[in-house]
């Protein structure tokens, strides 16, 4: 836990005497702790694994290999991000002594792991749909393993390179940065046999809520603080640098302790799921039998999703003829691809959802669904659903009734109950490399975010304010699942509450940061896109 930190650039000197709190030493008892819980859950993994392939016919040697290769890289990410992301979150409660600095990273270790366990993965698909949708639909292709490995390796070198150096850069803007840099490489290699690059309106989504966030972190911290400032305006020790190790006072600490909970369950819960979804991808590709569907779903929901397909293509095509289902989906993949609306689109989409259900309905459970028909079934599903929701934003589906509107809405939320799951073990992988990569790497982050953003020490109402508006900032983005960045949230806040205290913000440093979020974005994408092309020569 106690890593040397480098030298960020700080120019200027800091006058508060310095809290040694982030010194202080780990307990003997971690270590044990910390092997105890990973074997632990390593074994768990193992029988949950080995139960899921039992139902599958056995994977070869280089299966097998490419498997464990592709989960560890993708829980290297997120080791990684755990470590780089979560120190924002410890960062205030040890700055201004709430907790003692080896309490608050196994605190945080807890807290995101619950984070993730309870994540909705609604943000897990979010990310994946800014893929190319080809891409997606032949993930257990060599190409689907060369993006997935790209975007894992580009993220993990660049967040290791910024932690390095400790400085705060977003992983979920380096994760973004490494799709767009496949998305556009595939484009610039097939586009002239109609790829589609990255789906740009996808982009723009996640876009604003990486660009928003920390202005709303900094503008939001700052009014808060000045709020807390005139309400406690006779505590004056709440507007005072700790000294030395003295505690905040009581209502204040449990303030800061319960935001720091709050925004490491939060960031499990947001975070978490970018790896989640990759490695779903990594599981759909290599063992489509055991996880192209969500085998949990009884007979009960089989039947209705095979009447509710029948009753959508009625309502949104009504007297559709049947078109062969290859036509039907280069039909729809060109929509996809080109965003161009053409007569065939909808009664393309009508035909295709028709078969769906017709296909599904004919198996009385999806365990009795052979390999080759569970991959083609997952796609024309992605498909079908990607289709409705682009036309559905476009204002491009046909006028209907509100009753057919609500079995449209209801048939999309069927197709996403077969797509968009997430097995528990894997959850459990994610949780633990999060949680275990908080606990390890924290302090050159921590450090940077408590010593070098502002020219004085943090003070106990700072790092209240600041805490509380990442929290709910972070919490409500997971709401709406969008992802947003811990660091640039965390770092806005206690930027803003600088500000609003008059206390300076050290430029030195500041820049230092900007400069990391500036270039996270083409950094990452030209080193994904070359990985991406590096990768497509050996498969």
């Amino acid at each position: 836990m106690n890593s040397n930190i480098p030298p960020v650039q700080d120019q200027v000197h800091v006058t508060q005497v310095k809290s040694t709190n982030v010194h202080v030493p780990t307990p003997k008892f971690f270590m044990p702790v910390f092997l105890t819980v990973i074997i632990s859950t390593l074994i768990y993994i193992g029988f949950q694994l080995s139960a899921d392939l039992s139902h599958v016919p056995a994977l070869n040697l280089y299966s097998l290999i490419l498997l464990a290769t592709a989960l560890f890289i993708a829980l290297g990410f997120e080791f990684v991000n755990g470590f780089h992301d979560t120190a924002n979150a410890v960062a205030t409660v040890i700055y201004t002594n709430a907790l003692s600095a080896p309490v608050a990273v196994m605190w945080a270790g807890f807290c995101n792991f619950l984070g993730v366990m309870v994540a909705s993965g609604a943000v897990a698909y979010g990310i994946i749909a800014l893929l190319p949708v080809e891409l997606i639909m032949n993930v257990s292709s060599g190409a689907g393993f060369a993006m997935v490995f790209a975007m894992l390796i580009a993220a993990i070198l660049w967040n290791l390179g910024t932690w390095f150096l400790g400085i705060p850069a977003s992983s979920s803007h380096t994760l973004i940065g490494s799709i767009l840099g496949v998305g556009i490489m595939n484009y610039l290699m097939h586009s002239g046999s109609g790829a589609s690059g990255v789906d740009m309106d996808q982009v723009i989504k996640v876009g604003k809520a990486l660009l928003f966030s920390p202005m709303i972190g900094f503008a939001f911290a700052a009014v808060l603080f000045l709020l807390v400032k005139k309400i406690f305006k006779k505590q004056l020790e709440l507007f005072q640098p700790p000294e030395g190790n003295k505690p905040p006072p009581p209502l204040i600490r449990a303030i800061l302790i319960f935001t720091c909970t709050g925004v490491s369950f939060a960031h499990g819960s947001n975070d978490g799921q970018k790896g989640m979804g990759l490695i779903m991808l990594i599981l759909i590709g290599i063992v489509p039998l055991a996880y192209s569907l969500n085998k949990n779903l009884d007979s009960q929901h089989i039947q209705s999703f095979a009447q509710l397909s029948d009753q959508t293509a009625a309502v949104i095509y009504p007297n559709h003829n049947d078109i062969a289902d290859e036509k039907a989906r280069t039909v729809i993949t060109q929509y996809i691809q080109t965003k161009e609306m053409t007569p065939e689109v909808v009664p393309a989409l009508a035909s295709l959802t028709d078969h769906l259900g017709e296909r599904v309905g004919h198996y009385g459970d999806l365990k009795d669904i052979p390999e080759a028909e569970v991959s083609a079934l997952r796609n024309d599903m992605y498909l079908s659903t990607t289709a409705f929701k682009r036309l559905d934003k476009a204002n491009q589906l046909p006028a209907m009734s509100e009753e057919g509107k609500k079995t449209v809405k209801e048939y999309r939320s069927n197709l996403d109950s077969f797509l968009q799951y997430i097995p528990t073990w894997v959850k459990v992988a994610v949780a633990l490399a999060l949680g275990l990569g908080t606990m390890v790497g924290w302090k050159r982050i921590v450090v940077t975010v408590g010593e070098r953003i502002g020219k004085n020490h943090m003070t106990y109402g700072q790092g209240m304010s600041a805490e509380l508006v990442a929290m709910t900032t972070i919490a409500a983005a997971d709401g709406f699942g969008m992802p947003v960045s811990t660091t640039h949230v965390l770092n806005s806040a206690v930027a803003g509450t600088m500000v609003a205290n008059k206390s300076g913000l050290n430029f030195a440093t500041v820049r230092t940061i900007l400069s990391a979020w500036i270039f996270t974005l083409p950094a990452t994408i030209c080193l994904s896109g070359g990985l991406f092309w590096l990768f497509l020569q050996f498969v």
